[in-house]
């Protein structure tokens, strides 16, 4: 077959379609050409790009900024890989397809006992994104994230040869792949090991927290629960400053009658008069006080504790149609308490209307060479995407940076490319791999072009 022909026959097989994709955060609207496999075959075609453009894989469209978005490039939608491929309930080992999500993982083993070792924030990750981001969640602090439960990937790398990794075949690519925001290959399976657990619910307190200091002397007498996370008012300041609700949750031994989910559309995208510092400081007022002051025992489904926020479908429209953008660091102990006061003490300054801000402890540092995961605390904020918002991030970023902290990627959008390298001290080591594997430069995104990677 004459090769124009032959490329014709592969951009029908992949369906190679013009569109337009967002992160999650919706700031940004970024023109690619598309195609959505179904198959191994499909996935494989896709490295052959139209006019040779630079390829990037997208999951679950839940990356806030940049990281899955290839601007004028070609982007491969993975959420029609979504098949389990096998499990051992003697050993809790999954193997799944990339596009196989955190919710699907709910839905199928938590009636048999088991979840996911570590959960996001949201049930609509994908497999693959979770092992591209190294994802995290709320029991960082005992269980790492994604990538420390993961035993094998297999990688389709760049010029089409399928390649098994892991910790005992090729360390490098492994810790290049977990973290390595999709850069060293389109991952095709998943070999993670789910853990056991006792019934469908969680045991969860919730309390009142006055102020930081109190937030982190309840951390640290919390240190042993299971799951912790802290809800911050981001806009209280003076005595207040970081005040909000600490939770912490344990698998219950009995269960919850069994109930589908239901969730509430966010109808339309909020007027961008509606979030003001007015707004959003009654309504923080009203969140934290819907915690009784003496505290409060509740069982609930593993779902409503671990994506609170999936309860409500499309809430990234409350913040307008100019979107916003997610603000997430973690700072190590120590310099790291210092750090969270300025930041917290920034944004309520500059009156940033931020509904949801987030305070974790973290654990260990991730296995991946561009892990987020470090010892320290975690702060997420949203901001909304309006004029001033990108020079209070670079506030904030110069706070993280000058106490030895990191800002997740998963997240980004703004982060310059020397503070990146400064942040990430094995970014050199993940270059080299990334040479070694993709010396033709195939793959390629937004972020990898901004951070230059």
């Amino acid at each position: 077959m004459p090769d124009s022909l032959a490329a014709q026959a592969m951009t029908r097989m992949t369906g190679w379609k013009s569109t337009a994709l967002q992160g999650w955060g919706r700031s940004t609207l970024s023109p690619c050409l598309a195609a959505r496999p179904e198959r191994l075959r499909e996935l494989r075609a896709a490295l052959d790009t139209p006019e040779g453009r630079t390829l990037i894989a997208h999951g679950g469209g839940r990356s806030y900024g940049d990281a899955a978005l290839n601007t004028d490039g070609a982007v491969v939608v993975t959420g029609r890989l979504d098949r389990i491929l096998a499990f051992d309930p003697a050993t809790g080992e999954l193997v799944a397809e990339p596009g196989v999500t955190f919710a699907d993982l709910l839905a199928v083993f938590l009636p048999r006992g088991f979840v996911a070792p570590v959960s996001p924030g949201t049930a609509h990750v994908t497999l693959g994104g979770a092992l591209a981001n190294d994802v995290h969640g709320k029991n960082h602090h005992h269980a790492g994230s994604f990538g420390d439960h993961v035993l094998w990937f297999d990688l389709l790398l760049p010029d089409g040869r399928m390649q098994r990794v892991s910790e005992a075949e090729d360390p490098a690519l492994f810790h290049a792949t977990i973290g390595g925001i999709g850069l060293t290959g389109l991952i095709a399976a998943i070999c993670l090991r789910l853990v056991p657990v006792p019934s469908n619910a969680l045991a969860v307190r919730r309390r009142r927290v006055g102020d930081l200091d109190e937030f982190l002397a309840g951390f640290e007498a919390a240190s042993g629960a299971t799951w912790s996370v802290g809800w911050i008012d981001a806009l209280a300041s003076g005595r207040s400053l970081g005040r909000g609700i600490l939770e912490t949750a344990e698998p219950s031994p009995t269960g919850l009658p069994h109930t589908v989910p239901k969730s509430r559309r966010f109808p339309v995208d909020a007027p961008g008069w509606l979030l003001n510092g007015m707004s959003v400081r009654a309504f923080n007022a009203l969140y934290w006080r819907r915690v009784p002051a003496a505290g409060q025992e509740v069982t609930v489904p593993y779902r409503q504790f671990l994506y609170p926020l999936d309860a409500i479908e499309g809430w990234n429209r409350m913040y307008g149609k100019q979107g916003f953008r997610q603000f997430q660091c973690v700072v190590p102990p120590g310099p790291g308490v210092a750090a969270l006061r300025r930041l917290l003490e920034t944004v309520a300054a500059a009156g940033s209307a931020s509904f949801l801000a987030v305070l974790k402890v973290m654990g260990p540092e991730g296995r991946g060479m561009l892990s987020f995961g470090m010892p320290g605390y975690s702060l997420a904020l949203d901001i909304p995407a309006r004029p001033g918002s990108e020079e209070l991030f670079g506030r904030l970023e110069r706070i993280t940076r000058d106490a030895g902290g990191r800002i997740y990627l998963a997240k980004d959008s703004l982060l310059s490319a020397e503070a990146f390298s400064a942040m990430y001290p094995r970014a050199d080591e993940f270059r080299a791999v990334r040479a070694r594997v993709d010396p033709d430069r195939r793959l390629g995104s937004d972020m990898a072009r901004r951070l230059g990677l």
